[in-house]
């Protein structure tokens, strides 16, 4: 259904059928930032005094959480571009935990354009007549 999810670092055959599974069509999200909420890495904002903070979201749907953990954690563990922006957020002094958070919300947000994609090729293949060659 969405081949092109399978071009994603880290992203393999079960995490693209979880992606897809629990999706349930791209289309009914507003925006990048609606979908993640949904999948729940959307960071959540924390004010205590004079500092800024963003706190983990404990919501959204934890399978696609999951399944963005794990292209998080393949992209760190191998040389793909996950690794490369990890090393940079924990040589400004980020901890792995947060470096690793921050990915998960980048990577929510290549998946995000990767199905609007998909979705907008799907749906001008549909609206092709009848006997009309691509």
């Amino acid at each position: 259904m969405a081949p092109q999810l399978l071009a994603i670092p880290g992203c393999g055959v079960l995490g693209a059928a979880t992606i897809i599974g629990e999706t349930a069509g791209v289309h009914r999200f507003r925006s990048k930032a609606a979908f993640a909420r949904f999948t729940g890495t959307a960071p959540i904002p924390v004010w205590s005094g004079n500092t800024t903070r963003v706190r983990l979201n404990r919501g959204g749907n934890r399978r696609m959480n999951c399944a963005l953990h794990m292209i998080a954690v393949t992209q760190v563990r191998g040389a793909g571009p996950g690794k490369a922006y990890v090393d940079r957020l924990m040589a400004e002094g980020k901890t792995r935990t947060e470096a690793i958070r921050l990915l998960r919300r980048r990577i929510s947000d290549v998946v995000y354009r990767t199905l609007k994609a998909v979705d907008a090729s799907n749906s001008q293949t549909a609206d092709r007549p009848l006997g009309m060659a691509a």
